[in-house]
């Protein structure tokens, strides 16, 4: 028996120094908080395979039997505290959906025990949030990602590489991206969501936050982490009665040595979009939604060559945010140090739209250092 027992010892070790760490199961995954409607994205992700819901965090039971009821999981997977579903799920990483405030509460909650986390966008409601997040990510070397859904659009990353990569429109002069719809009022999101997004404690502000978040970690990216000049922006409200804790009307101007950008995240677009034009010296990429991309390559004074393209989605791990973390914690795939899910790249577009708010306040440009 004792021979036994030190051959199955022997033989997990190899296996751990051969293949590392279980990379043949589900990644153990928490879930803190359902609030944040983003989170059916999580259950539908979970039948791929690459993680398992082992535990949620909700205190609102009624919330919870909601989901339940939709999404076919047992009431015994949730908490209604934080520490104890940690504590006995050990879980391997957590995700966020619950407030933007809640997320440094979270990274507390996780980083001294070793699980990574996943959180929502944008990173945090403020630079001191996000500091602190940081610190405690590298003190207890934790991965620490933030999940947009333009990440995961095939146009994204196709008018990097036309852009970044292959150069085809010349150096980059300007980028504008439009982010946003009619309103979480007008569009019905659920009362528990709306309670949060529309209070500027919670949401860290408005569709500044919610939406102008979009483009700033987009041109991070674009920009390769080189932080702007100036930040020059304005604010309204233009549907009090709907929002009349926040603004919900944003223009964010970015000033880069060779470049600007213009970054309109609203909650007045008659029409929803997550779309972007990026123009160069000798032409310009439209990405006009996950799926459509236009490149035009200028022909004196007005005309253009144009080729329009229909993208298929991106490859696994790289079309769904838990596969995507599942990865990282494997160490299958490492991530740039400012791609879009980065801790580095979010640490700047909490950075960018602290000044952005700043800007708005004061009615002011802000030069960051």
């Amino acid at each position: 028996m004792r021979k036994k027992i030190v051959f199955l010892i022997s033989l997990f070790l190899l296996n751990t120094i051969l293949y590392g760490q279980n990379t043949d199961q589900a990644l153990r995954v928490g879930i803190i908080g359902l609030t944040h409607t983003h989170v059916h994205w999580i259950f539908g992700s979970e039948p791929r395979g690459d993680i398992e819901i082992v535990g949620i965090v909700e205190s609102n039971k009624e919330l919870a039997q909601r989901y339940a009821d939709e999404h076919n999981f047992s009431m015994d997977l949730v908490y209604t505290s934080l520490d104890e579903m940690l504590d006995k799920v050990k879980p391997e990483a957590v995700t966020a959906f619950g407030t933007i405030y809640e997320h440094l509460q979270v990274v507390e909650a996780a980083a001294p025990r070793g699980i990574h986390v996943m959180v929502e966008k944008p990173l945090a409601v403020s630079v001191d949030h996000a500091t602190k997040m940081k610190a405690l990510a590298e003190e207890y070397k934790i991965h620490l990602l933030t999940n947009y859904e333009t990440t995961w659009y095939p146009t994204t990353h196709k008018a990097y590489e036309i852009v970044k990569n292959k150069n085809k429109i010349g150096a980059i002069r300007k980028i504008m991206v439009h982010d946003g719809h009619k309103g979480p009022k007008k569009i019905g999101v659920n009362e528990e969501f709306l309670d949060w997004l529309t209070d500027p404690i919670q949401n860290g502000g408005g569709a500044e936050v919610d939406f102008g978040c979009y483009g700033v970690n987009i041109l991070s990216w674009f920009m390769d982490g080189k932080r702007p000049n100036s930040v020059t922006a304005i604010s309204q409200q233009l549907q009090p009665e709907n929002n009349p804790k926040v603004n919900d009307e944003s223009i964010i101007l970015l000033q880069y040595d060779d470049a600007v950008a213009v970054i309109q995240g609203s909650w007045n677009w008659p029409i929803g979009r997550k779309d972007m034009e990026i123009y160069g010296t000798v032409g310009a990429v439209y990405a006009d939604n996950r799926h459509d991309l236009r490149l035009r390559i200028s022909e004196g004074y007005d005309g253009y060559q144009e080729e329009v393209m229909k993208l298929e989605e991106r490859k696994a791990p790289y079309d769904d945010p838990f596969s995507l973390l599942a990865a990282v914690i494997r160490e299958e795939i490492t991530l740039n140090e400012f791609d879009l899910n980065s801790l580095e790249n979010n640490m700047l577009v909490v950075e960018i739209l602290d000044a952005a708010k700043k800007s708005a306040e004061t009615k002011k440009t802000i030069f960051l250092k």
